[in-house]
């Protein structure tokens, strides 16, 4: 079921993508660390955006909008990661990469329009 907001929808779709890249890692590679951690910053970043679009305040929303860009720049590091260390394609790791790279951007623009409409009060 898809939202009226872009950024919920695409963190959303890019957290099914990292579950089962997360499962992709645990058949057929057996990583367990890398896994865990890829898994659990990346899906991080669609539940804290959802938490943002429920906050009390605008300084609450750009605090959790903070957070989510936070774990999309770890997402990238342990994607960077699995793979130099061979466990994701060459092709893999362009798509999820650039996705990610994708949302850390529009996460990114959000925070500056929120902070210059915050001052602007």
């Amino acid at each position: 079921m898809k939202s009226d907001n872009l950024i919920e929808d695409k963190s959303f779709d890019f957290a099914v993508r990292i579950v089962n890249l997360y499962k992709h890692l645990q058949d057929e590679h057996r990583e367990n660390v890398m896994s865990k951690q890829v898994l659990r910053c990346g899906t991080s970043i669609g539940a804290n955006i959802k938490e943002a679009m429920h906050a009390q305040s605008r300084k609450d929303f750009i605090s959790k909008m903070n957070i989510a860009l936070k774990e999309s720049y770890e997402t990238e590091y342990w994607l960077r990661l699995l793979y130099k260390a061979d466990y994701i394609t060459d092709v893999e790791f362009k798509s999820i990469y650039t996705e990610n790279q994708d949302i850390s951007n529009i996460i990114a623009k959000i925070i500056i329009t929120s902070k210059s409409a915050t001052e602007e009060w």
